[in-house]
C-alpha cells in the first residue's frame, strides 16, 4: 500500500494528470483494500488464516506485474484498487489482527499491534528500495520487481499459519435468562456501536492521509526534492513501529478506547505542526512526531473490537472497522489531493484534516464517557 505513495509523481509525469487524478489509485487501493478486508475476514472466519493470506499473495503479486504494465492511469488504478488492494494486501492486514487477538487475552493489546506493525515495517524498509528502483530501472520495472519479490517471500510464510486459533466454547443459555452483557457493549446495541466505530475510523483516518500519502508530492513543491519526502515517509512509519508496539502495552493498561483518544489526539497536535513549519529539518521533525503520535490509532480499534464483541465474530467485525477506516485513507488522500488543486497550497489540507480528527475526539470521548458511567471496562467473552 505505500508503493503507490512513492511512484504518484512519476505516474503523474508520465500519464500528464492532476494532483487529484494521481491520487485515485491510492484511493482505489484504500477502497479495494477495505472492502476485501471484510471478505477476508470472513474467510479466515470460517478456513483459517493461511487461505485467504495464500490467495492473497497470489493476487497481490499479479496485480504489481499488471500494474507495470499499464498503459492509462485508469488501467493502473484499477491493478491498484482491485488486485494489490482489494484482492491482495487485504488478506495481511487487518485478518492477521483479528487471527493474533484470537490466541491471547492478558496480552492482547501487544499482540495486536505487533501484528499491524509488519505494515509500518514495510512502509519504512520499501519506500527508499523502491525510490532506487523507479531512478535506476523507472516504475513499471520497479513495480514487476515487486511483484516477483513478494510471490517468492509470501508463499512460504503463508504456509506457517496453517495452524488455526482455539475457538472458546459458548455455553446454552438457559430457556428466560436475561441476555448476556455483551449483547449491548458500552449499552449500544451491537451494530450501533460498530457504526461508531465505523465512522471515528473514518474522520481519524483522513486525517491520517493527508501526511502519510501527499508527503513525498509536498516536499517536492517546497523545492526539497521527492527523495527527501520519500525519507520522510520512511522516517514516519519507522516511528509508527515504536508507536504501535507502545500502543499496544498502553492498550493492556488503560484499555483501547482510552488509547484510541489519546492516539487521535496527539495526531491532531502533530498536523498542527505542519501549518506553522516547512523548512527541510522541520518537516523531518514533525514526520518523526507524526508517526510517534498516530501509529497505534489502527490497532486500536481491533482492540476494542475484542474488548466488546465475542472471538467468533472477530475477523467480520474487526474487517469492517478496518474497513471504515481504509476508506478514510482513500477519502482522505484523494481530498488532499484536490483540496490542493483547489487552492495550489496544502495548508487548507492541513486545516482539512484537523477537522476531521475532530469528529474522531468527539466519538470516543462520548463511548468513554458511557464506559465510565456503566461502569463496565469488560471485556467481550475470549
Amino acid at each position: 500500500m505505500w508503493t503507490v505513495v512513492v511512484a504518484l509523481p512519476y505516474v503523474q509525469a508520465e500519464f500528464g494528470a492532476t494532483r487529484a487524478e494521481a491520487s485515485l489509485p491510492y484511493t482505489l487501493t484504500m477502497i479495494g483494500f477495505a472492502g476485501g478486508g471484510i471478505l477476508m475476514g470472513r474467510l479466515a472466519d470460517r478456513f483459517g488464516i493461511m487461505v485467504p493470506v495464500l490467495f492473497g499473495t497470489v493476487m497481490l503479486s499479479a496485480g504489481y506485474v499488471l500494474a507495470s504494465m499499464a498503459g492509462s492511469l485508469t488501467a493502473f488504478a484499477l491493478a491498484q484498487g482491485v488486485l494489490i488492494g482489494g484482492l491482495g494486501s487485504s488478506a495481511a492486514f487487518g485478518p492477521l489482527m483479528a487471527d493474533a487477538s484470537l490466541w491471547f487475552r492478558r496480552r492482547r493489546g501487544i499482540a495486536v499491534a505487533l501484528a499491524a506493525s509488519g505494515n509500518y515495517l514495510a512502509g519504512t524498509v520499501w519506500p527508499p528500495i523502491l525510490q532506487a528502483l523507479i531512478v535506476a530501472q523507472g516504475w513499471r520495472t520497479a513495480h514487476l520487481l515487486v511483484g516477483l519479490a513478494l510471490l517468492v517471500t509470501m508463499l512460504p510464510l503463508s504456509l506457517l499459519l496453517r495452524i488455526r486459533a482455539p475457538m472458546p466454547r459458548i455455553a446454552p443459555r438457559a430457556a428466560g435468562a436475561p441476555p448476556p452483557a455483551d449483547a449491548r457493549p458500552l449499552g449500544l446495541r451491537p451494530n450501533v456501536l460498530t457504526a461508531l466505530l465505523c465512522i471515528a475510523g473514518v474522520g481519524c483516518c483522513v486525517a491520517m492521509a493527508m501526511p502519510q500519502v501527499h508527503i513525498v508530492a509536498y516536499c517536492g513543491d517546497l523545492g526539497y526534492g521527492v527523495a527527501r519526502g520519500t525519507e520522510m515517509l520512511s522516517l514516519m512509519l519507522a516511528c509508527g513501529i515504536v508507536s504501535r508496539i507502545a500502543s499496544g502495552f498502553i492498550a493492556d493498561r488503560i484499555g483501547g478506547l482510552a488509547t484510541l483518544l489519546l492516539g487521535s489526539l496527539l495526531q491532531a497536535v502533530a498536523l498542527a505542526f505542519y501549518l506553522f513549519f516547512d523548512s527541510l529539518v522541520s518537516l523531518y521533525l514533525i514526520s518523526a512526531l507524526f508517526g510517534l503520535f498516530q501509529g497505534g490509532i489502527v490497532p486500536s480499534y481491533a482492540v476494542v473490537v475484542r474488548e466488546y464483541f465475542p472471538a467468533r465474530q472477530a475477523g467480520t467485525r474487526v474487517g469492517i472497522v478496518l474497513m471504515a477506516t481504509l476508506l478514510g485513507m482513500a477519502l482522505g488522500g484523494w481530498l488532499s489531493g484536490l483540496v490542493f488543486d483547489w487552492t495550489g497550497s496544502y495548508a487548507m489540507a492541513f486545516l482539512n484534516g484537523i477537522a476531521w480528527n475532530a469528529m474522531n475526539l468527539t466519538i470516543m470521548a462520548w463511548l468513554l464517557l458511557r464506559r465510565g458511567r456503566l461502569h463496565p471496562y469488560r471485556s467481550a467473552s475470549a
